[in-house]
């Protein structure tokens, strides 16, 4: 596999070579810094409607361009899969999460569960151009044991990264219970943390060293990407301190108080938010120590984000008194839309583990050694107004807040509704940058071209339209295909049918609540045109019978507290007559 990697990036690096494009690395190129964030849903920062503190967003925001209908996929691995290549996640390696494959999957190509050697991440594409390149924050595409697939080997001259998808934010421990350990790796090698830290703020340490040490003469490529707010909710207590009291009034009032505030902004063009499940408790069905936890849980949420918020401002202030600001394309963005599962329903020993390894009293949650979740009705919250949220293909799964802010280079600034995908990016930041990509090829793997639009245009012309895509999400067998204003949505029971699709006008329905599929079946045919193409394209293993993704159904979590407790029977009929 070393010998396969070798010859991948040499051939890449020869192409660039021959090409003649290898372009003069001076200060008229854009510096680009992607800043991703961990879960975080749509409505959860003030420049979408939430009520989290979030100034320094609110500043990039006021002086760039909200989107608000961009799109990622339902999950965090092949969202950065995607943002990084340009490419579906299924052709980068990423048709699957770890530990997750199923039947025909294993060992097929694509669902590696890590970020395919053979396919060229644009950070090496860049850096062959001339520009400087790191990373400080959340890798999650492998490397886990073996080095060649850590940023260092993946075009990032200087590298600080969490190599698994989470971790404990106070100290180096996993926030899995099949993982013994965690791994932070700079530039490749191991490295400890003295503790206490709060990772946010480490990640963030690095970051600002990396820019420290640039050449101020050549352009630079940063990707920040924070694990604030995944779970454990985990914040300093000061930031903790200013939410006291700010959730009390429960799901339902602050999901309307959202909803309402992003149509005054103009984030969005709906007078209610779409119907809560009824799978779960309402906030009047809960006991008081319920609602303790529940509040508790979205005050350390929002501590998160404001935390988060605080160290970017840091980013920012030091690329001003650098002088590159002006010149620097920041792209802000969430990986997927929130988390609603609950990580002790992933399997029966979770419980045992957390209960062995963190404090879980209320007195201790968002502290060091608390291991909490936001829950689905907070996810609900955070992805208002939208329908579900992380690991579904809904709107509340895959859309989520997104801000371009390049004050050199960006002639479009406010807000746009205009339908866009995470593969939209590295398409754009290519073209931006000048820098050509070796693909051609529409099939396989490895020679595959971007397949995202160049939104070039679109940010330099205020009324530049841009040409409708086509695209596709599948993870652990739920799935959507977009085309136009049409979307083909399927899920298992209870969110969806299990056995077929449902078809939503966009346009008109973005709440995902009129299903259409047996009113347009002409729709309906051209769309599983697309999907079954994509199938076929990216040779796909379906698991026949679907997949059992018991660590998304979160019944759990109304019912599991530290001390006893029950579910109200009424929501406990509910729930057995939608299963």
């Amino acid at each position: 596999m070393r010998s396969l990697g070798i010859f991948v990036s040499a051939l890449v690096l020869s192409w660039v070579l021959s090409s003649g494009v290898y372009a003069d690395a001076g200060a008229d190129r854009p510096n680009v810094l992607v800043v991703v964030a961990d879960d975080l849903g749509f409505s959860d920062i003030q420049p979408f409607g939430g009520e989290i503190r979030t100034p320094t967003l609110a500043r990039l925001a006021d002086s760039g361009l909200r989107l608000t209908n961009f799109h990622t996929h339902t999950m965090c691995t092949p969202t950065r899969a995607m943002l990084l290549t340009g490419i579906n996640n299924h052709a980068a390696g990423i048709g699957t999460m770890a530990g997750e494959a199923r039947g025909p999957q294993k060992g097929a190509p694509g669902y590696e569960a890590y970020l395919r050697k053979d396919v060229p991440t644009i950070a090496a594409l860049l850096k062959q151009d001339g520009y400087q390149t790191w990373v400080s924050g959340k890798w999650d595409l492998g490397g886990r044991n073996d080095a060649e697939l850590l940023p260092s080997s993946r075009g990032f001259s200087r590298s600080f990264v969490l190599v698994e998808g989470s971790a404990d934010f106070f100290r180096e421990a996993p926030a899995l219970a099949e993982l013994d350990a965690i791994n932070y790796r700079l530039d490749g090698q191991p490295v400890e943390i003295p503790e206490p830290f709060y990772i946010t703020d480490v990640y963030t340490d690095y970051a600002l060293e990396f820019l420290s040490e640039l050449d101020e003469d050549k352009p630079f490529f940063g990707y920040l990407t924070y694990t604030a707010p995944h779970y454990p909710l985990q914040a300093p207590q000061a930031f903790i301190d200013e939410y006291e009291g700010a959730f009390d009034e429960g799901y339902e009032a602050i999901r309307q108080a959202r909803t309402k505030r992003m149509r005054e902004l103009g984030v969005i063009d709906v007078e209610a938010p779409a119907p809560a499940s009824d799978l779960w408790p309402h906030w009047n069905e809960l006991s008081d120590t319920q609602r303790a936890f529940e509040t508790r849980r979205m005050e350390v949420y929002a501590a998160m984000v404001t935390a988060m918020d605080v160290q970017l401002g840091r980013i920012v202030k030091a690329l001003d008194s650098a002088g590159r600001l002006e010149n620097t394309l920041i792209i802000f963005m969430s990986d997927n839309g929130p988390e609603g599962g609950n990580p002790l329903d992933w399997a029966d020993y979770y419980t045992d583990w957390a209960v062995e390894n963190y404090d879980l009293s209320l007195e201790n949650l968002g502290h060091p050694y608390s291991f909490a979740w936001a829950g689905p009705r907070w996810a609900e919250v955070s992805a208002a107004p939208f329908n579900l949220y992380k690991g579904f293909a809904s709107e509340g799964g895959t859309r989520v807040p997104a801000i371009f802010h390049w004050p050199g280079g960006q002639l479009r600034t406010g807000l746009s509704d205009e339908y866009l995908h995470v593969l939209d990016v590295p398409a754009t930041l290519l073209s931006l940058t000048g820098v050509q990509h070796p693909g051609d090829g529409e099939r396989g793997f490895g020679n595959r071209a971007p397949e995202g639009r160049d939104l070039s245009d679109f940010l330099s012309a205020p009324n530049s339209l841009l040409p409708s895509p086509e695209n596709v999400w599948e993870m652990l067998d739920r799935r959507a295909v977009r085309s136009g204003p049409w979307k083909l949505t399927y899920a298992n029971r209870p969110w969806g049918k299990g056995d077929q699709w449902s078809l939503y006008n966009m346009e008109e329905d973005p709440l995902e609540q009129v299903d259409l599929y047996g009113e347009r079946p002409e729709i309906v045919a051209r769309l599983l045109a697309v999907w079954e193409r994509y199938v076929q394209d990216n040779e796909l293993r379906l698991v026949e019978g679907g997949i059992d993704i018991r660590w998304t159904n979160v019944f759990t979590h109304f019912s599991w507290s530290p001390v006893p407790e029950t579910v109200p029977p009424d929501s406990l009929k509910r729930r057995e007559d939608l299963q």
